[in-house]
């Protein structure tokens, strides 16, 4: 039971509750009238039962109304709990289906003489390999084996920001239209003409391929797309809201992972830091073994400040 059910039952029950005060109240302040006009046992004048059966069936809703919020409460604890262990009971089943999925294919493929390493591997395209060793070749040269400090880190994680960075090659493709003067549509079709296919004049002095514009729009397209060192162009891009969007889950999605990261720190239970790295760590702590006891006074004199 989702979270939005649970608190609709809670709503329905506290309503159920502040209805049934209500009636009570009511009836009290009846019950009260009653014996103020007429005492107690004598017969009510709108009504035919007497003020012991007001009594009685008051104490008969009272009961019931203790009873549907007891058995409301029951029915939200018992249907919040089966939706957890049948989220975690289907998580479960499903870890034992790949597992069960993974031997069957094991067996098979021993049963055939195959290897099951060289079979599955044939279900991979070369671009999916090539990206999957550009991937261990990344992951293998931004391995941590040394000290670091805070600008690895910060260049750690701007790499690897860098890989979820998906260029927008329908926008610039628009801009490239515009500026080399083709029609909408031509570079986003399959098998569109390069750059190169287009009329440019080409610099001799500096290499540069330039745009031959024929329009002011498209003047200004080409001096945008394709500016230099000597453009006075500056700050004139304006991101579109998705991008914008995008930046700003991205951010978020660090925050909400940095509030969540917890380190376990192997000093905690051992004081001030005295080590670089784990290695002189197990050093320093072998050495202190054996001469923390001839050395333990010296050092509380340096920290005190009073040592000769």
């Amino acid at each position: 039971m989702s979270s939005g059910s649970s608190s609709s039952a809670a709503q329905v029950l506290h309503d159920v509750a502040e209805a049934a005060e209500e009636f009570v109240d009511k009836m009290n302040s009846m019950e009260e009238d009653a014996e103020e006009r007429t005492g107690e046992g004598e017969t009510t004048e709108g009504g035919g039962n007497t003020l012991e059966e007001r009594k009685k069936k008051l104490e008969q809703l009272r009961q019931r109304m203790r009873s549907s919020a007891q058995a409301n409460r029951a029915s939200v604890i018992e249907e919040t709990t089966k939706a957890k262990v049948t989220a975690r009971e289907a998580a479960r089943l499903e870890r034992q289906r790949k597992l069960a999925e993974t031997l069957r294919q094991k067996a098979d493929a021993e049963d055939r003489g195959e290897d099951i390493e060289r079979a599955k591997n044939w279900e991979y395209t070369i671009e999916e390999n090539d990206e999957w060793e550009k991937k261990l070749a990344r992951k293998a040269r931004r391995a941590d084996f040394s000290f670091n400090d805070d600008a690895d880190a910060a260049r750690r994680k701007y790499k690897k920001d860098l890989d979820h960075i998906k260029p927008d090659l329908e926008s610039y493709n628009r801009q490239k239209e515009i500026a080399l003067g083709l029609p909408a549509g031509t570079l986003s079709k399959p098998g569109a003409a390069s750059s190169s296919s287009v009329i440019t004049n080409f610099d001799p002095s500096g290499g540069a391929l330039q745009v031959a514009p024929t329009s002011l729009q498209q003047q200004l397209a080409a001096e945008s797309l394709y500016r230099d060192a000597n453009s006075l162009l500056y700050a004139d891009n304006k991101p579109s809201e998705e991008a914008i969007d995008r930046v700003i889950g991205k951010i978020n999605k660090d925050v909400d992972k940095k509030s969540k990261f917890s380190r376990k720190r192997h000093n905690e239970d051992e004081g001030d830091v005295t080590y670089i790295n784990e290695r002189n760590r197990v050093f320093n702590k072998k050495i202190a073994r054996y001469y923390d006891k001839y050395t333990a006074e010296i050092r509380a004199s340096f920290e005190r400040g009073t040592a000769l």
